[in-house]
């Protein structure tokens, strides 16, 4: 939490800050403003603002053409004067299209957001350049008609003011429609204290902020800080405040402000919050994965068993039922072999005396009978002998199961070891994550980046780690917890991550 100082006075923003801040009703539910109409005083101004941009729009172009016609005259003359023949009609476009040229490229790379110095400095030694010429190609010595020396050099500085008019219009548009405010420190703050503008000016540069009101508001809020921490501990206030409180002095150098300084505490104890519980949620993970799997193991060792024991139930009935088919078939045979012998024996006792040939001939019939039977016998045997290969075949399939069976055990130990792994390397890749964290800390402390580029890195660092790079999966809710801003805020932060993302950002 933030350290506050009892009577320090409370920072105001200014009218732009509270102006562009979000807030917090606007976000949640837009509310349309009905447009009022304007009044008298308005309309007055907006025709007056409309007749000075025509009026300054048709001068400029009509004092640039009477700049630029002047000095082509004039400078024509001097390069036939200097022995530049022909080319004397294309030198004095050379030089001054070439201003325009120069000007119009450097007011395009800053439309770009890509400004070049070099292309106004060039410029500017044109510029330089034209003037000279203009006022050399007074008669005489410069010094015997000072004058005329200052009536040939007036009429391309018209043309060069018309032209820089128009380029601190370009360049005040595209500050604006960017976003940016360009206030520069005024001359009287170098005249009076320059030394402490020097600085001032430095720490602008440094932290990035194009702001004079802004660079000068961050200041006062840090000293009007340091004397209230004077005026609570006394004298040696600066042994006796706390780490936490002296915060905003430390951090001074890097640009932020007290309120931010002074809540680095708690976006630190918030960020380790963030990554016990996305360890928390890793090492969950990989044990539902754990569990997952034994339970899959524990099921299909249950199937297997079932499987197994109906196979064995299936192979013994099937045996039991071959026996007792085979036994069957054996004592029936063996009855009916018997009942024919004795048939046969009757017959030929009772019918030797009578009729030998036909005694002989049912003896040889029940003999027949008889090796059928035995015939029937051999067959149940066979049938006995493949109901013994089926069994054979089940006990087999049995073996086999109890093998499928113990693999079975054997993958769920694997599974177990792999688990195992799986936590080691959630382990390992927490800690790469903080290692990462830490160098990416580091990397920011040595580049001395402003806060908002700090937290756009972090989210961007949150991105890579939980979405793959994924901006859009990123929800703003979580943005806003780590950071304690608004919705829109939140979405300039994401927005601000995904575009260093694409431009080759990685923690690594």
């Amino acid at each position: 939490m933030a350290t506050s100082i009892p009577g320090a006075p409370t920072p105001v923003p200014d009218a732009a800050a509270a102006a562009s801040a979000p807030s917090p009703s606007a976000s949640d539910a837009p509310t349309l403003v009905p447009e009022t109409a304007p009044t008298a005083s308005e309309r007055a101004a907006r025709r007056s603002g409309r007749a000075l941009t025509i009026v300054s729009s048709v001068g400029g172009v009509i004092l640039a053409g009477i700049g630029f016609t002047g000095s082509y005259d004039t400078l024509k003359t001097l390069a036939f004067d200097h022995g530049f023949g022909d080319f004397s009609y294309a030198f004095p476009i050379g030089v001054d299209a070439g201003i325009v040229v120069l000007y119009a490229l450097d007011l395009y790379l800053i439309r770009r957001h890509t400004p070049w110095p070099m292309l106004r400095t060039l410029a500017h030694l044109l510029t330089a350049a034209t003037i000279v010429f203009n006022a050399a190609a007074a008669p005489g010595p410069v010094s015997a008609d000072p004058i005329g020396t200052a009536m040939h050099a007036v009429i391309p500085l018209m043309f060069i003011a018309a032209v820089e008019a128009a380029r601190r219009l370009v360049v005040r548009a595209s500050d604006i429609e960017a976003g940016r405010d360009s206030q520069t420190i005024p001359a009287a703050r170098w005249a009076l204290a320059p030394a402490a503008t020097a600085a001032l000016w430095r720490r602008m540069k440094l932290w990035n902020t194009a702001s004079y009101q802004e660079t000068v508001q961050i200041e006062q809020e840090r000293i009007v800080y340091a004397a209230m921490l004077q005026r609570k501990y006394g004298r040696g206030w600066r042994r006796r405040a706390k780490a936490d409180e002296l915060l905003p002095l430390t951090m001074a150098r890097y640009g932020l402000t007290v309120d931010e300084a002074l809540s680095l505490p708690r976006q630190a104890l918030e960020a380790e919050q963030l990554r016990a519980e996305e360890n928390d949620r890793l090492k969950l993970e990989a044990q539902q994965r754990a569990e997952r799997r034994q339970a899959e193991a524990r099921i299909h060792a249950i199937r297997t068993q079932g499987d197994i024991r109906a196979a064995e139930h299936e192979t013994e009935a099937a045996v039991d039922a071959a026996r007792a088919s085979a036994e069957a078939t054996r004592t029936e045979a063996e009855v009916a072999a018997e009942a024919h012998a004795r048939i046969a024996q009757e017959t030929a006792r009772a019918i030797e005396s009578a009729d030998a040939a036909e005694a002989r001939r049912r003896a040889a019939e029940a003999e027949e009978a008889a090796a059928e039977a035995r015939a029937r016998a051999a067959e149940t045997e066979q049938r006995a002998a493949e109901v013994e290969r089926d069994a054979a075949e089940v006990r087999a399939r049995t073996v086999e199961i109890n093998r499928r069976f113990a693999a079975a055990e054997a993958e769920q130990a694997r599974a177990e070891a792999d688990a195992a792994e799986a936590q080691q390397r959630a382990a390992e890749a927490r800690r790469a994550a903080a290692e990462m964290e830490l160098r990416a800390v580091e990397a920011e402390d040595q580049l001395k980046l402003s806060p908002r580029e700090r937290a756009v890195r972090k989210v961007a660092r949150l991105i890579l780690a939980r979405h793959a790079g994924q901006a859009d999966q990123l929800p703003l809710e979580a943005i806003t917890e780590a950071f304690a801003v608004s919705l829109s805020t939140a979405s300039e932060y994401r927005k601000e991550a995904a575009a260093l993302i694409a431009s080759g950002y990685r923690t690594h």
